[in-house]
């Protein structure tokens, strides 16, 4: 069965509460969430802040939509070679 599914701000707000005063059993037992769970966050998410972890989706985000634009336009390429050998 899966579980809640956290937002890039939330596990790092959670992160940062663990950095605080409360050890980590604590925060995970009071998010219902395992300690494997809360380590693998650790090692992705770090030392990010939660502004950062923002930016870092927003550039995925347009990483994502360039690959695209990219495999679109290379298709169209390989179509229209396709089409001028046809001819001759």
């Amino acid at each position: 069965m899966k579980g809640k599914r956290y937002s890039t701000e939330d596990k790092i707000r959670i992160l940062r509460q663990a950095d605080a005063a409360q050890s980590i059993g604590e925060v995970c037992r009071e998010h219902n969430l395992s300690e494997v769970s809360f380590h693998r966050w650790k090692k992705q998410f770090g030392q990010m802040e939660v502004n950062e972890a923002k930016r870092l989706k927003e550039l995925e985000r347009e990483n994502t939509e360039l690959k695209k634009m990219l495999a679109d336009s290379l298709l169209e390429n390989r179509v229209l070679k396709f089409v001028c050998e046809k001819k001759l």
